[in-house]
Parts: structure tokens; sequence; C-alpha cells
């Protein structure tokens, strides 16, 4: 894997992410600090990904109002721009999800396949403790109220999670977690309200094959707000899968394998348009701008 440092559309530098790997280029729309380390290797494909502004490398915009999906999109488009991609596989885990949704409803040019992994496509905050019997609007209530007092916390957290000892349990899991600690707190949920506020997201312009995983025991995610959105989506393939909001974690070789199943039907998709029904794979190979 190799970083190096790009600008988005407004001057703020955000530091990518890319691996070597030979294959289709995929676009991860991160959740919401995540480290690479936290996704599932992907040996078949090239990932491209990056850091949020402000977090891992990424530098804050000098405007910090620039926090809206707007600005996360623009940053999606300069890693693609980056890898000089035309067009791939986007894939959207948790509050990355808005992200990618967003991005293949204004760039569907950009956007041959969309996943989205125990994250709902806006309206984040109405996905938190989506059990039986807790209206919406109570969710959505707890769910600002909760970021809120974070934010206002975040000097507080700093002090305790920056010192936070990490006990060495072998992998990349233990990098990963010293990382994470080590964030901006009131940064970052700056950052989480500012996207976790964004409408729910009409998904109903989008043509290209999608796949939705669930996680039945997600708190944060609720299935209804992850499910909802894509059901009447004419090429939608929906899994709800026993697990929690870090599926990606839980259950790795369900998420690559369902990625590979994208892969292919996008493939699939390609030929029809290009009457190669019978031709040889084509995503497998990059597609370029």
């Amino acid at each position: 894997m190799r970083e190096h440092d790009v600008f988005s559309a407004d001057g703020t530098r955000i530091r990518l992410w890319r691996t070597d790997a030979d294959g289709p280029d995929v676009l991860l729309s991160p959740g919401l600090g995540a480290v690479p380390t936290l996704w599932p290797e992907l040996p078949s494909a090239r990932v491209h990904s990056w850091y949020h502004r402000g977090t891992l490398g990424s530098g804050r915009p000098a405007d910090p109002r620039r926090v809206e999906l707007a600005d996360h999109v623009a940053d999606a488009l300069a890693v693609l721009d980056d890898g000089d991609v035309g067009q791939c596989v986007v894939v959207g885990w948790s509050m990355g999800a808005t992200v990618a949704a967003e991005l293949a409803l204004r760039h569907p040019d950009r956007v041959s396949g969309l996943m989205l992994v125990t994250g709902a496509p806006g309206d984040t905050f109405a996905g938190v403790l989506g059990l039986p019997g807790v209206p919406v609007e109570l969710r959505r209530l707890i769910g600002v109220s909760s970021a809120t007092a974070l934010k206002v916390a975040g000097p507080l957290l700093d002090a305790v999670l920056h010192r936070v000892p990490v006990p060495d349990v072998g992998g990349p899991l233990t990098s990963s977690l010293r990382r994470y600690l080590k964030h901006d707190w009131g940064w970052y949920f700056t950052l989480a309200l500012a996207l976790g506020r964004t409408p729910r997201l009409d998904l109903t312009g989008v043509t290209c094959p999608t796949t939705v995983l669930a996680g039945r025991y997600d708190l944060l995610a609720s299935a209804d707000g992850v499910v909802g959105p894509v059901a009447g989506l004419p090429q939608a393939r929906v899994r709800m899968l026993p697990n929690t909001h870090f599926l990606p974690l839980e259950d790795p070789q369900v998420v690559v394998e369902e990625l590979e199943l994208l892969l292919d039907r996008v493939d699939a998709v390609q030929r029809a348009v290009h009457d190669d029904v019978d031709g040889p794979l084509t995503s497998r190979s990059r597609p370029r701008a």
C-alpha cells in the first residue's frame, strides 16, 4: 500500500492510500476516521481510498465549514483523478455510504457499481438504536445529541483516549486501534455532525448494479435505514447478515465475496452494453479516464 497527498477542489490537502494489486479499480469511501487495516484485503482489486479532512494525515480545510457532503465527494473525485480512474465500483462503509451514494447520484459516469456496507445513504443519526419500538425521531435526537455532547467533551476525550494503553494482540488490529485513539475527538465529532445531518438521499436515479450489506444487530445503522432506500432499485442485491456495524471486521470474507460478485455483475452489464455477451471479462482490467 502506498500513500501520498493530493489537493481537493477547495485546496484542502488530502492524504490518499492505494494498493498495488493488478485488478479492477475500486474506490473505498471509508468509515469516518477508519484506517486501511480495518477493511478486508481485496487481492483481486486495486483499491483507492483516503483519510477524511483533518484526520490521519489529511489537512483541515482553511474554512472549517468545508466539511459538508459535497466536500467529501470532491475529495473522492480527487482520489479517482489522481489514479487516472475514469469509472469504477464504489464501496461505502458506515458514514462513507452517504458519500458513496452521493457520488453515484452526482457523477453516475464515474460509478459503474455501488456497494453500501452497514451504512445508510444520508440521515445517519436516524439509524442509531434501531430497536423495535424506538421511533425514528427519537433515534435521530439521541444520535445528534450524543455526537454534540462528545464534540464538546473533545478535550477530555483527547486527554483520556490518547493515553489509553493498547495491548499488543498481534496483527494489524493493534496498530489500527492505536492510530484510531489518537484522533482529535472534537474535530472527529465535528465531521460526524456535519456528515450525519445530511438528509436521506433519494437513490431512485441510481441504475448501476448495487449491493447492500446490513447487520441484523447493528445499533449504529438500523436495517430499515440501510435497506429501505435501495428496495426499489432495478439492480439491487440485499443481504441481511447476523452481524453488527463492524461487519468488515467480523466477517471479512463475506464482504470480499460480495464485492467479487458485484464486479462480475458490473462486467456483465458492460459486456451487454457493448454487445459482447460471449466475450472475455472486461471489468478485470482497469478502466481509465
